[in-house]
């Protein structure tokens, strides 16, 4: 990560915080990390670490010169938060956001038109590793900057590059919201096997265990995931019977596309 400058960390929650920990995991020097959250009593290591806090953006250095701001507070907070960054921006900072149904020509709006702004969409696996991130940048953005917000994201996870800004609410849909449908499926399977017979705990370690097993397969495997299901799937078996199911006109894919097409459109109207 070539840094040319202090990184401003905007929010430190949850998602903040993952990235700070991939961040500092590859080697960032944490005496160039300031970090802007309200809430600090969980931040003290990070203090402890050698990071800075504030508990606002008037509590900054007058001097401070960061080379990037990271805005990774929740979306409805930014439009009452971006005010307060526009000098810094107007210093030659650049931005990395993480806000979902923000778009760049907002930020310009926000930080100014010559900003360098990057767009990204991440999601929560981030928290151990295993994220996947999706990135898009305004005509600002020299390679550099494309170059350290993608190790910026990779630290957490696999990342991706669109050209398309309208792309990112159907990535917001699919990715953002992903992990959302899978504990959802986690959570309907083992129903459905407490509905078969299982008692609730079982049902629901077998429910955990093998999607988490399935995501790891798929993962490590170069096979495409519908031959990973045909490998686990005997002619006339149990799996077959089971995937008539799903695969009827009325099973998964269609009720997930549609779940998809929902999520895009609203992904649109938050923007």
């Amino acid at each position: 990560m070539k840094l040319a400058g202090p990184l401003l960390l905007v929010g430190c929650g949850k998602m903040g915080g993952a990235l700070l920990e991939g961040w500092l995991g590859q080697g960032l020097d944490p005496d160039l990390v300031w970090i802007v959250e309200p809430h600090q009593d969980a931040l003290q290591a990070y203090l402890a670490r050698g990071a800075h806090l504030a508990a606002g953006p008037a509590e900054l250095p007058a001097d401070l010169q960061p080379a990037l701001m990271v805005f990774a507070v929740k979306p409805q907070m930014l439009a009452d938060a971006l005010p307060a960054y526009r000098a810094f921006a107007e210093q030659g900072a650049a931005a990395l956001s993480i806000a979902a149904g923000w778009r760049l020509a907002a930020f310009e709006e926000a930080l100014g038109a010559e900003t360098p702004i990057v767009r990204a969409m991440p999601n929560t696996p981030a928290a151990v590793g295993r994220g996947m991130s999706v990135l898009c940048a305004n005509d600002r953005c020299d390679q550099d900057l494309r170059d350290l917000a993608a190790d910026l994201l990779m630290a957490v996870g696999a990342a991706a590059w669109i050209d398309d800004e309208a792309q990112m609410d159907a990535v917001t849909a699919v990715s953002g919201g992903g992990p959302a449908y899978v504990f959802l499926l986690i959570e309907c399977l083992a129903q459905a096997g407490v509905e078969a017979g299982l008692p609730a705990d079982l049902a629901m370690q077998l429910a955990r265990v093998t999607v988490a097993g399935s995501g790891a397969l798929v993962d490590q495997s170069t096979e495409p995931a519908a031959t990973l299901r045909q490998n686990v799937t005997s002619p006339g078996g149990t799996t077959q019977e089971a995937l008539r199911v799903l695969m009827a006109e009325n099973g998964l894919q269609p009720l997930l596309t549609k779940a998809i097409a929902a999520a895009t459109a609203r992904s649109r109207e938050l923007g």
